[in-house]
Formats: structure tokens, C-alpha cells, sequence
């Protein structure tokens, strides 16, 4: 199993591939994380399409090919599992023939065919629980992907719509969804997101990300999806809610001492 019970996962990355000098960036942080704190078990994310911009005007990222591209290299060159989001069936057989991890975005957790795709890939499938669902219904979700013979699930809660334009996250939620039979992440970054609050495009607010993601993970989240930037206020999508790079050992050795807590 990709998941390792004894290690605190982490799913960290840009949201956008966006370039190879900010993925190379990420990845030399995590390396020197991996050989500092051997206790996390890293994952490397980034986005080849940011299908669900706000505004159709907003940057969507590298495409298929050249994502593809990136992730290969980042698992070449640093050893990392990689992971990144399928928007279209077309695009699991060649996102699966790469990456380590399939990724349901949360906006399309109940489409049944591509949800039986990813779990035919036999690679592990995340899939991020929708804005618009109550944990309780993460059963039928995680049902589907068992249903297609899914080799390992896992299963992200992002926040939950909360009003117009805002997120909430409901700590009750690791407990209900933890009864599902499998692994619970908590999407630290997306859940501070203020969805098309900005403009044409989301807001948010990072500094909400370390109390949030420490809570969740003394509420009993297995790990923690972190998206990362060098330097957020210029990435093309999500930077008001990505944690900035320098400030991810911090972040990740504190976690560590929440997680090491309650486990220990």
C-alpha cells in the first residue's frame, strides 16, 4: 500500500505544474524534508489543467503532455510517488501510465464512469470529497471505487459550502468518513479557498492553513493534502491559499508533533 499507517502522509506541490523551475523548487524542499523527518511519507501534486477556473480567461496550466512530463521528472530525478487530477476519462489510461495516485477532483466525486475508470487504472484513487456533499455521503463514493475493483482509495475532505463564497470544515467529518474503510485526508489549502471571491477567480486565506490542518489531524485525518508555491502571490492559480514554500518545514514539524500525539 501507498499509504503507510506508521508515517504521516503528505500530498504537497504547486497547484499548477505551471514551470520545471518551481516543481524542481518543491521538490528540493521535500527531498530535504524526507531525509530530515523520515516519519512523513511525501507525495509529490501538481495540476497539468486547472479545468475549473472561474473565469475562462484564467491561466490553466501546462496541458496533458508537458504536465506528464513534469511529474516524470519529479519522480525520475527526486524518487517521489506522483499525483495529479483527472478531469475527462481520456485522461486516466495516460495519467495512470505516470502517476502513482489517480485524483478525483471534488467537483466530479460522483461521476460514476470516471470514477470506475481511475479504479480500473489499479493505481490508487483519491478522490476529494464534493463542496456540496454531507461526509455521510462519502460511502457511496468510496462504494463506486470498490465497486471498480480499486486496488487502494483514498478519500480527501476539501471544506464544505458554507453561504456564498466560503468553506467550512467540519471536524466531525474524520470521525464519519474514517468508517468508510479508508484513509482520510485533509486538504489544508483548499479548504481556506473563497471560492470566486477575487474577482474572476477564487480568494482565500492561507493563514487559516496551520491551525486548520493541526486540528484535523488531532481530529483523526491520516495525512495532509498542502498545495506550496515559492512564492504564491505569482502562481497562476490558488495563490491566495497556498502556503509559501519557506514556510513548509515549519508547518509539516509542527503537524508532526500533532500527529505523533494522538498516535503515540
Amino acid at each position: 500500500m501507498l499509504h503507510d499507517p506508521k508515517r504521516l502522509t503528505i500530498i504537497a506541490g504547486p497547484c499548477s505544474l505551471e514551470s520545471e523551475s518551481v516543481c524542481r523548487a518543491v521538490a528540493e524542499k521535500l527531498v530535504a524534508m524526507r531525509v530530515a523527518h523520515p516519519e512523513l511519507n511525501l507525495l509529490f501534486k501538481g495540476s497539468f489543467d486547472k479545468a475549473n477556473r472561474t473565469s475562462a480567461s484564467g491561466p490553466r496550466g501546462t496541458g496533458l503532455e508537458e504536465g506528464l512530463k513534469l511529474l516524470a521528472l519529479i519522480k525520475r530525478e527526486y524518487g517521489f510517488p506522483v499525483l495529479t487530477d483527472v478531469h475527462e476519462r481520456e485522461q486516466v489510461a495516460p495519467v495512470a501510465a505516470v502517476c502513482d495516485v489517480v485524483q478525483i477532483p471534488a467537483f466530479l466525486c460522483r461521476q460514476t464512469d470516471l470514477l470506475l475508470a481511475a479504479a480500473a487504472t489499479g493505481r490508487v484513487v483519491n478522490v476529494k470529497k464534493g463542496q456540496f456533499l454531507s461526509p455521510q455521503e462519502m460511502v457511496h463514493v468510496t462504494g463506486k471505487l470498490r465497486d471498480g475493483r480499486a486496488t487502494e482509495v483514498w478519500q480527501t475532505e476539501r471544506g464544505t459550502t458554507f453561504g456564498y463564497q466560503n468553506l467550512v470544515v467540519d471536524m466531525r467529518s474524520f470521525a464519519i468518513m474514517r468508517q468508510n474503510g479508508c484513509p482520510t485526508i485533509f486538504d489544508a489549502t483548499h479548504s481556506v479557498q473563497l471560492p470566486g471571491a477575487a474577482g474572476g477567480k477564487s480568494g482565500g486565506q492561507r493563514e487559516f492553513v496551520p491551525p486548520l490542518a493541526k486540528a484535523a489531524l488531532a481530529a483523526g485525518a491520516d495525512g495532509l493534502f498542502i498545495e506550496t508555491h515559492p512564492d504564491p502571490d505569482k502562481a497562476i492559480s490558488d495563490g491566495p491559499n497556498m502556503v509559501p514554500l519557506a514556510q513548509l518545514p515549519n508547518l509539516l514539524i509542527d503537524c508532526l508533533a500533532v500527529w505523533r500525539a494522538v498516535r503515540h
